[in-house]
């Protein structure tokens, strides 16, 4: 699994993995009842030109708006985090951008500030088109503790409350989104898997930060786990 620990560093050995190849599928999969879209931190933050953007972000929006529509349930996270958010780097004296500290839970990467609640940072990208997501998931709010996966926060055990949403409207697989590929939508899909949902990650639907081989390392990690990796074109809409 790949460890909420570690984020930036230990991603070496990871390097000497080639990508694992995407799963052909006979025939584009028609999302039904039981199927759910999780639409991961697409937020102005994460986009061209935000405090922590990832490189082309804002292809995945047309991506998503286009499959979106072939979901009946469709939920939407955001980072939602505080002003002093243990998680910046700006709270630590001395520490810059993107190196550790160590915190109850584990080693936290420092981030520069993003997603401040209430700012436009935070705010979903104006360009997403999805007007029947039943569910915005805000993670992250939690002043003290990190918040990566859509399903549990970065403690490994407070939950967003997102697996007894999904189970009690009896969805059973659900097929993943955003940003970015390596980080979020990582963590989201192996808690996915951990709370026994049939899991897909679409890869032309997302984009990663692939830093220190880190992308590599997280479709190994979730090809192990079960989360299949598939592309728009698999989805019927």
């Amino acid at each position: 699994m790949l460890s909420r620990r570690l984020v930036l560093t230990g991603f070496g050995a990871a390097s000497l993995l080639a990508l694992v190849p995407t799963t052909p599928w006979a025939a584009p999969m028609k999302p039904d009842d039981a199927s759910a879209l999780l639409v991961i931190d697409v937020q102005n933050c994460f986009l061209p030109g935000g405090s922590l953007a990832v490189k082309d972000g804002d292809q995945v929006v047309p991506v998503i708006n286009r499959i979106a529509k072939a979901f009946a349930n469709v939920v939407m996270t955001q980072d939602w985090h505080t002003a002093g958010h243990v998680s910046f780097a700006s709270t630590h004296s001395g520490k810059k951008p993107f190196e550790t500290v160590d915190l109850p839970y584990g080693k936290q990467v420092l981030w520069p500030d993003h997603c401040v609640q209430g700012t436009e940072g935070a705010s979903l990208s104006k360009d997403l088109a999805i007007p029947h997501a039943g569910l915005v998931i805000r993670k992250g709010f939690n002043k003290n503790v990190d918040s990566y996966s859509a399903f549990t926060e970065a403690d490994g055990k407070t939950t967003t409350g997102l697996a007894a949403y999904l189970k009690a409207r009896k969805v059973k697989r659900v097929f993943l989104a955003g940003l970015a590929t390596d980080f979020c939508v990582a963590w989201s899909a192996l808690d996915a898997r951990k709370a026994g949902f049939e899991t897909y990650v679409i890869e032309d639907a997302c984009r990663g930060i692939d830093t220190q081989g880190s992308l590599a390392k997280a479709w190994a990690d979730m090809t192990k786990a079960g989360v299949k990796r598939i592309q728009s074109s698999d989805i019927a809409v």
